[in-house]
């Protein structure tokens, strides 16, 4: 019978480690359709416009910016689950398709997350210092939001 030591066990976790990059993630994006895009049909002012694309898009559209760290299993499947949960929640690639009625509950769950500055995830932002944003550009947000309320 072989001799579990340290040096068996960290080969075997290596071994595993590379096993799993043979299963990536799908970084495929959906087509987005410019009559159903937030940023093309809502006239969002400019400055808006540039703190949502750098502090929400990744996880809140279709374009999705992957970086390096992606490529790395198992972290890409942890990663590609908070995109797809975004997406679920609120996907301004999509936003024209939801009713008047979603559309208005979706604006006021952004103005709750962005009150209580729950949105962007902490852990997002430690590697996204874009996407870390000031109290004045928490408001902005805030107030652009209760205006198209």
């Amino acid at each position: 019978m072989k001799k579990i030591t340290k040096k068996n066990i960290l080969l075997s976790l290596l071994g595993v480690f590379l096993i799993l990059q043979v299963f990536s993630i799908d970084k495929s994006l959906p087509e987005t359709i410019d009559s159903e895009d937030f940023f093309k049909m809502e006239n969002v002012p400019l400055e808006v416009s540039s703190l949502l694309r750098r502090a929400c898009k990744d996880c809140h559209s279709h374009q999705t910016d992957f970086p390096w760290y992606t490529n790395i299993e198992p972290l890409s499947w942890w990663i590609n689950g908070h995109i797809e949960f975004g997406r679920e929640n609120l996907n301004f690639s999509k936003w024209n398709s939801y009713d008047a009625v979603k559309k208005r509950r979706k604006i006021d769950e952004c103005i709750e997350v962005l009150q209580k500055r729950r949105m962007p995830f902490k852990s997002y932002k430690w590697l996204h210092d874009e996407a870390k944003l000031s109290e004045a550009e928490y408001e902005s947000l805030i107030l652009y939001f209760q205006s198209i309320r």
